[in-house]
C-alpha cells in the first residue's frame, strides 16, 4: 500500500457483492491493523486467513442492511474501512455503532481516519440514526481522533479488552448526537 492523502481516496458503501469480492482486500487491512498493534478485537498473531473469516462471517448483517461497511479506496486499493451496525431493535432505531474504523499503517497521518469519520456520522444520519456510539482503547491515537472530532466520552471500563498481544487495557466510550441538538435532559423524579 502507498501513503495518499483523503483527497486522493474514493470513501463508498461496498454492497453485498462488493463486500464478498473485497473480503480478501478486508482481511489486508484488517492484518495490517492487529499486526500494527491496533486494538480491533483480535490477538496476535492474525493473519490474513483468519481475517477473511472473520470478514466473511459478515455476509449474512452485510446482506439483510444490518451491517454497512464503507472502504476507502486509494492508490494501494483498499487502505481505510468502517462499518455501521444499525440496531433493528424497536426501542432503538434511532442509533448505531461504528466499528472497525482502521486506516492501514503506511496511509495514516494524511486525514484519512478524519475523513471516514465524517462519512461514517454523515452516512449514520442518512440512514436515520441520530445517536451513534463507539469504543475504543483508551490514549490510542483512535481516541484522540474522535475527541477532537467532538465525540462525547461517557466512560472507561478498566481492563475491558486485550490488545493484540494480549495485555489488557481500559476502553474508553463516546457518543455523538447526529441532531445538532442538545438531548433533553432527564425528568427530575
Amino acid at each position: 500500500m502507498t501513503s495518499a492523502d483523503s483527497r486522493t481516496h474514493s470513501i463508498t458503501a461496498l454492497s453485498a457483492e462488493q463486500f464478498r469480492d473485497d473480503v480478501q482486500d478486508l482481511a489486508a487491512l484488517l492484518a495490517d491493523a492487529v499486526d500494527g498493534n491496533t486494538s480491533v478485537g483480535f490477538l496476535a498473531p492474525f493473519g490474513r486467513d483468519e481475517a477473511a473469516a472473520w470478514w466473511a462471517a459478515q455476509q449474512p448483517a452485510v446482506d439483510d442492511g444490518s451491517l454497512t461497511v464503507w472502504a476507502a479506496r486509494g492508490p494501494g486499493g483498499i487502505e481505510g474501512t468502517f462499518a455501521l451496525a444499525l440496531n433493528p431493535k424497536p426501542n432503538s432505531r434511532h442509533r448505531a455503532e461504528l466499528i472497525k474504523l482502521m486506516v492501514h499503517r503506511a496511509a495514516r497521518g494524511r486525514g484519512l481516519g478524519r475523513a471516514l469519520l465524517a462519512t461514517a456520522e454523515r452516512e449514520a444520519a442518512r440512514a436515520g440514526a441520530t445517536l451513534l456510539l463507539l469504543d475504543t482503547e483508551t490514549d490510542s491515537p483512535a481516541e484522540h481522533l474522535y475527541r477532537a472530532a467532538g465525540w462525547t466520552h461517557y466512560g472507561t471500563v478498566p481492563g475491558y479488552a486485550a490488545d493484540p498481544a494480549g495485555t489488557l487495557r481500559p476502553c474508553s466510550f463516546y457518543f455523538k448526537n447526529l441532531t445538532g441538538r442538545a438531548p433533553a435532559p432527564p425528568p427530575i423524579r
